[in-house]
């Protein structure tokens, strides 16, 4: 029987925003879609990737030296990625921990060793585990063997999920997820797919098989000031809300700018610069324009 593995971004232990109680959050690498505003840029792509902070170099140059490809450039902070294999040597030998690899090649029992560490913490608290990414459903067998393996210790799980998958792939997971934090970006369909890339219709008929099937979501509703902060989106978010039997709770997830460092440090632009923390007069008025069409609590994320 051959061994589940996948690519990790990180384990977070003792999380407390994903999911009830306190949580380790396994995030997963690759994802299928682009969205603008996304946190976790060093999630989307598959492969490890090289983190470079610039702050930390004091140009010694021993990663410009051991590098075998010779794409660095360490007096003008540049890295020639796309001839980066993200192999580590610079990694290794940088003394300002400037460079980080993003990315491990884990086994699920390896993630599961972590995870259960903090068994004692979930049963007190009512946590568990958490998939998060990128998007764990692009990662479908190694999500699953890590699924199977938290309910063989009797740990509680969630997966964060954008939705984007067929049908037959989303639904296998239900026996083995207790809730799916279901992300509800964008509730116009041309505007979805030209933002995120990919269509909305399957995401939508996921989540209504989903609820169907006896799935437990609680709906996460990114609101990006300028791009979703709509009342026809709040409307939606509603609306979509009442035609669910099964859904816990909304949450809103308001925009924070924090993966525009990020996305410099793989050496990427990010797509919206000049976005910043919303005031909290204007979370509530968000938080206010969805309750006032639905009995489902609304909560900010």
């Amino acid at each position: 029987m051959s061994i589940a593995t996948g690519t990790v971004l990180s384990i977070d232990r003792c999380a407390l925003h994903d999911g009830p109680g306190l949580r380790t959050t396994v995030f997963l690498k690759g994802c299928p879609l682009i969205c603008p505003w996304c946190h976790n840029p060093e999630s989307r792509s598959f492969k490890r990737e090289l983190f470079y902070f610039h702050e930390k170099c004091i140009h010694c140059g021993l990663c410009a030296a051991t590098c075998p490809n010779h794409i660095i450039n360490h007096e003008a902070h540049q890295i020639r990625r796309a001839d980066c294999t993200a192999c580590g040597k610079c990694v290794n030998v940088c003394p300002q921990d400037a460079m980080e690899i993003k990315g491990t090649l884990m086994t699920a029992q390896e993630v599961m060793d972590t995870v259960a560490k903090d068994i004692r913490y979930y049963e007190s608290s009512g946590g568990g585990m958490t998939l998060s990414g990128g998007e764990p459903l692009a990662q479908y067998d190694f999500t699953l063997a890590l699924l199977r393996l938290a309910k063989e210790n009797n740990i509680h799980t969630c997966i964060e999920t954008s939705g984007y998958a067929n049908e037959k792939t989303i639904l296998s997971l239900v026996p083995y997820v207790d809730i799916f934090l279901f992300d509800y970006k964008e509730s116009d369909g041309d505007t979805h797919r030209r933002l995120m890339s990919v269509p909305r219709e399957g995401i939508l008929r996921n989540l209504h098989r989903l609820d169907a099937a006896g799935a437990k979501t609680i709906l996460r509703c990114p609101i990006i000031p300028g791009y979703n902060d709509r009342p026809d989106h709040f409307e939606a978010i509603a609306a979509t809300a009442n035609e669910l039997t099964n859904i816990i709770e909304i949450n809103l997830m308001p925009y924070h700018p924090l993966g525009a460092s990020k996305a410099k440090r793989i050496g990427q632009e990010y797509a919206l610069p000049d976005i910043g923390f919303p005031e909290e007069a204007q979370i509530g008025a968000w938080r206010e324009a969805v309750a006032r069409g639905t009995d489902v609590v609304v909560k900010t994320g």
